[in-house]
């Protein structure tokens, strides 16, 4: 056999080798493809777990029962919500893979917890698969009728003239209320005196009766209050104007650029869900918020909703979490 036929079988050889880890590798793929899409089409195939880390009545826990009852006519299978205060994230975060445990997340839980708390019982990333971005609760600074400000710069000039003369209240310190005082200080350079409550009720109960002049409210809880003449709103919070108050201007279009406050919540699932599960999940739930009854319900109540696939939903969360690692930072605030 010549030096030249040996060369050409080995390279047949080599060829053929080749072609059979070709194939073995697209045919490794298409049996991982067919597996993932055979188990999103039977899943659920049994009732699944809709974690709510609060107490019941919050808006996390209305649209988190309001998801429950549409994914449950949908799926064919019950969805039942448990309130677990304080151990939601963690009962799902130590459900590796299962897709049969979901959790509400929010701005707190996974984005502002990871800065404001030396130790957390999970990683608000690594433990958690982002699914799906569900609601704005929209925010508003408001402040009591015997404050003499009609829009923003008219508090900020009263402060610097007076520092110490207006104080905030919120829910307790590190809540959204509180670190929404802390950045828009920062932007502003107002001097206002933070003063904590245990609980959004007591805190508001006060800033009506005057002991607190100002608050950096959730529009959902404070709206009945500003209707009644109680509570004079001067900005919402987020980008864009909220349905609920057409005329009342973004705390951004009177005041200095940079403020925005998105009191959020969305769908998680525990990290190793399957792709095909986490799409599945991602359109019911944009479906339920698209329907014209839910955003009707939505628009009077201060809730806004943006669209976003999963990876989306992941990499808001990482820039949310990146932005409120700086305000607790620069006001050093800390919870044990």
């Amino acid at each position: 056999m010549s030096a030249f036929s040996c060369s050409e079988d080995g390279a047949r050889s080599r060829r053929s080798t080749l072609w059979e880890t070709l194939l073995c590798l697209l045919a490794g793929a298409a049996l991982g493809a067919f597996a993932g899409n055979a188990a999103a089409q039977t899943w659920p195939a049994k009732p699944i777990r809709l974690v709510v880390p609060f107490p019941p009545g919050g808006f996390s826990d209305v649209m988190g029962r309001t998801l429950s009852q549409e994914m449950g006519k949908t799926f064919g299978q019950s969805v039942v919500v448990e309130n677990r205060h304080g151990a939601g994230g963690s009962i799902v975060a130590k459900s590796p893979g299962d897709a049969y445990a979901l959790v509400m997340g929010t701005i707190g839980t996974h984005a502002i917890n990871v800065s404001l708390f030396q130790k957390l019982p999970f990683d608000p990333v690594k433990d958690f698969t982002p699914i799906a971005f569900v609601v704005d609760a929209d925010g508003v600074l408001v402040v009591h009728p015997a404050v003499p400000a009609n829009n923003t710069r008219e508090p900020i000039a009263l402060a610097k003239a007076k520092p110490g003369s207006l104080s905030y209240a919120s829910g307790c310190a590190g809540a959204t209320g509180h670190l929404a005082g802390e950045l828009f200080k920062s932007i502003t350079g107002e001097n206002l005196v933070h003063v904590p409550y245990k609980g959004n009720s007591p805190a508001l109960v006060d800033l009506i009766a005057g002991q607190v002049q100002v608050s950096f409210a959730t529009l959902q809880t404070a709206l009945p209050y500003i209707k009644a003449g109680k509570l004079r709103p001067l900005a919402v919070l987020g980008k864009h104007r909220s349905p609920a108050l057409p005329d009342v201007p973004t705390l951004a279009e009177s005041a200095p650029p940079g403020f925005e406050v998105r009191n959020w919540t969305g769908l998680l699932g525990p990290a190793g869900m399957t792709e095909q599960v986490v799409a599945k999940l991602n359109a019911e739930v944009n479906r339920i918020i698209r329907l014209p009854e839910m955003q009707s319900k939505m628009y009077a109540e201060g809730l806004s909703f943006t669209q976003m696939t999963p990876q989306e939903f992941g990499a808001f969360m990482k820039s949310e979490t990146d932005k409120w690692r700086q305000v607790v930072k620069s006001a050093g605030v800390q919870v044990d």
